[in-house]
């Protein structure tokens, strides 16, 4: 397959996964973004242009984590390689829980999608699939590519990744509580357990189940259904403070869970009335934020999200 375009410029969303009981599965898109302009270049040279969040840190050559993926997926329809120019404008706090490494990994997904001849060729289904190879786990990459909030699993004797998009009732107001610490997902994966008992296991399909509910029709219903046995306790050790939040936030009625692999924390607020001034809303998260804080933040940041419905978008440019 040949290329049809040399340029391109995607925008992808900040996710949040697991929202409590859906480990590994549910996730939601936030409307925090970052964008990445894509150019195909004659020679074979790469060279990454970072603004904004990681860009002291990331990588700026092929071992960036959108030019990686933006090459598998090339291999993956048979498009010849190319030297690359990137010009990343992040957005997404790293290392957080709010979907960072999904993001580019989507986006660079995207930007081959926009760059080839045959844009079909990289379907959502195919880019699910190669962003769960990448990824090793699909929660945060399915929400980021479809926006909204999604359920994924694997299914048949390949494993095949599939995901669907779930509905959110508009009252369901995020707000997400970002820590200045930072913590790896594999740090905080390494410390689950092999297997957890089958009580506990119980509990989580049956608090998963009803955060389904609870998201889409019966907001009143995410403080129980937010409730989880199966990772964030077992996390306790490596974010004490973050678990002593959720433990605070949830003491006072929010509903509030570790955003993925954390350090952050997710309010699942509820909005209680009309927009305000700065274009966000009151949440019944309000209240209990200032009395848990008293207006001393010692590095935390309160940031209101709404929910990102579009998901990863691409075009090519001329």
């Amino acid at each position: 397959m040949r290329l049809g375009a040399d340029r391109a410029r995607v925008r992808v969303p900040a996710t949040s996964a697991n929202l409590g009981p859906g480990f590994d599965a549910l996730g939601l898109a936030l409307a925090l973004h970052d964008e990445v302009e894509v150019r195909a270049l004659g020679s074979a040279d790469v060279v990454v242009d970072v603004v904004g969040e990681g860009a002291e840190e990331v990588p700026s050559g092929d071992d960036h984590l959108v030019v990686r993926a933006l090459r598998h997926a090339l291999d993956h329809v048979g498009a010849p390689q190319t030297g690359l120019h990137l010009t990343c404008r992040n957005r997404i706090p790293h290392g957080r829980g709010l979907g960072s490494s999904a993001g580019a990994v989507v986006a660079g997904l995207l930007a081959a999608r926009a760059l080839v001849a045959e844009p079909e060729s990289l379907d959502d289904d195919v880019v699910l699939r190669l962003a769960t190879e990448l990824e090793g786990h699909p929660d945060n990459a399915a929400p980021a590519l479809l926006g909204g909030a999604t359920v994924a699993w694997s299914q048949g004797p390949d494993g095949a990744v599939r995901a669907a998009r779930l509905a959110v009732h508009p009252d369901v107001a995020p707000v997400a509580v970002v820590p200045s610490s930072r913590l790896s997902t594999s740090h905080a994966r390494g410390v689950l357990p092999a297997q957890v008992p089958h009580g506990d296991a119980a509990f989580q399909a049956g608090r998963a189940a009803l955060l389904v509910e609870a998201l889409g029709r019966r907001p009143d219903l995410l403080l129980p259904a937010t409730e989880d046995r199966l990772h964030q306790g077992y996390r306790r050790p490596v974010m004490a403070e973050s678990l002593a939040l959720v433990d605070a936030l949830r003491a006072r009625g929010v509903a509030a869970v570790v955003s993925g692999a954390g350090p952050t924390v997710l309010a699942l607020a509820r909005a209680v009335g009309g927009p305000l001034a700065d274009g966000g809303r009151p949440t019944d998260a309000d209240a209990a934020l200032q009395q848990v804080f008293g207006g001393v933040m010692g590095g935390w940041r309160i940031v209101p999200l709404a929910i990102d419905t579009a998901g990863a978008e691409a075009r090519r440019l001329p």
